[in-house]
C-alpha cells in the first residue's frame, strides 16, 4: 500500500478520545510508511490525524476545493496540497490516488464521504479496502442501519463484505492494510 485515505471530522466541539484516536491512525500509518491522504483541513481530526503523521516522519497529501483555500481552511504544512475545482472533484481525486481508506467519526461530510464510496464499491468502480472505525459505538447506528439494507433486501448479504468495521485504531491500520481488493465482478450484484 502506497497511500490511505483517512476520512473524519473538522469539528474541534468533540471529546478528546476522539483527538488521541485520529492521532494514532495517523502515527500507526506514518511509522508503517504509507502515505495519508485527507481533505486537507486544519481543524478537528483531520488535523489531528495530519500532524500525527507528519511528526512520526509521514506523507500527508491534502485534496481541498479551491472555495476552502480561498477561506484559510487549509493545512498549510502538508507533504502536498492537491487544489480542486470542487467537492465531487475532491472526492473523486482522493479516492484515485489511495489504496484504501478509513473512516474515523465525522458529521455529514464524512458520513456522505464513507457512503458514496461504499456505493461505488458495489458497483465496482471502487476496489480497495474500506474500514470503519467503530471508536466508542460511534458508527453502531450506521452499522445497524445497514445491516437493515441487508435484511429488507435493500442489498445482498455479499454487500455486507464491502467494509471493515475495526474498534481500535490499531484494528483500522491492520484491516486496511490486509483486506484484499473487492472482486469487480461482483457488480453484477449491484441489481436485487
Amino acid at each position: 500500500m502506497q497511500r490511505i485515505a483517512v476520512y473524519c471530522a473538522s469539528s474541534t466541539q468533540i471529546r478528546e478520545s476522539f483527538f488521541k484516536a485520529a492521532e494514532e491512525v495517523g502515527r500507526l500509518l506514518a511509522e508503517r510508511g504509507v502515505g495519508i491522504v485527507t481533505g486537507a483541513g486544519n481543524l478537528g481530526l483531520m488535523n489531528s490525524v495530519e500532524n500525527a503523521a507528519l511528526d512520526a516522519g509521514g506523507e500527508v497529501v491534502g485534496v481541498i476545493p479551491e472555495f476552502m483555500v480561498r477561506e484559510g481552511w487549509h493545512h498549510t504544512g502538508l507533504s502536498k496540497l492537491i487544489v480542486t475545482a470542487d467537492m465531487h472533484e475532491r472526492k473523486q481525486t482522493i479516492a484515485n490516488i489511495t489504496d484504501g481508506c478509513i473512516a474515523l467519526p465525522g458529521g455529514c461530510g464524512t458520513l456522505e464521504e464513507l457512503l458514496e464510496v461504499i456505493t461505488w464499491k458495489q458497483l465496482g468502480l471502487y476496489l480497495n479496502p474500506i474500514v470503519i472505525l467503530n471508536h466508542e459505538g460511534y458508527y453502531t447506528p450506521l452499522l445497524d442501519q445497514l445491516q437493515m439494507a441487508v435484511d429488507e433486501h435493500f442489498m445482498r448479504n455479499i454487500h455486507a463484505d464491502i467494509w471493515r468495521v475495526a474498534s481500535t485504531p490499531e484494528e483500522a491500520v491492520e484491516m486496511v492494510l490486509t483486506t484484499p481488493k473487492w472482486d469487480k465482478s461482483i457488480r453484477k450484484f449491484a441489481a436485487i
